[in-house]
């Protein structure tokens, strides 16, 4: 376990106090990887711009969710993946389709299918996709633009996914109703 602090708004360096605020003003807490990103007031930064760019990439909400618990898992993020779905069921997203995701079945909706499918193989493949791969995705009906956004939504789920790996931050509260936890050789073998 690394020492990094888990900073509230009273704790954290003078220049990440403010966003830390806002936040817990927010949404009544701090996401825990929030407060270790606190450390350095960039970080956190980043992460947020991130997020905010993010949401703007033109993906609707459970689109997102799909980009950012696939990549979470394919990172084996127990914190991203538990806030993440966390979050799809606040939304009131479409719970089938965000268990497809954590379960890493097909969704029903072949659309979403090719986001889950394509953000998977961006993050196995650390971004090297083939033609084909991104022909399948282009024929789901998802634009040249939509791969920047995949792109751009795993990017902002690594910087918090490693964050996490680091700290082995603790769930807050709120996300342990939705605690996930990466398979093991023996579940991946079908014997778990």
């Amino acid at each position: 376990m690394s020492d990094l602090k888990i900073h509230d708004e009273h704790t954290a360096p003078e220049a990440a106090r403010g966003n830390l605020a806002a936040i817990k003003h927010a949404y009544g807490d701090i996401p825990n990887t929030l407060g270790v990103l606190a450390e350095n007031p960039a970080a956190l930064d980043a992460y947020l711009a991130l997020s905010n760019s993010f949401d703007h990439a033109g993906f609707d909400p459970l689109a997102r969710q799909v980009v950012l618990i696939t990549a979470s898992i394919e990172n084996a993020c127990h914190f991203c993946v538990a806030a993440q779905t966390a979050a799809a069921a606040a939304e009131g997203l479409d719970a089938g389709v965000i268990d497809a995701v954590l379960k890493s079945q097909p969704i029903a909706d072949a659309r979403l299918d090719a986001l889950r499918v394509f953000t998977r193989r961006m993050v196995r493949q650390r971004g090297f996709v083939s033609d084909t791969e991104v022909t399948v995705f282009l024929n789901a009906g998802w634009t040249r633009a939509d791969i920047l956004g995949v792109i751009l939504g795993v990017s902002l789920k690594t910087l918090s996914n490693y964050t996490n790996h680091v700290a082995e931050t603790p769930l807050n509260k709120a996300y342990r109703p939705f605690a996930w936890a990466p398979c093991t050789r023996a579940c991946a073998a079908g014997t778990a």
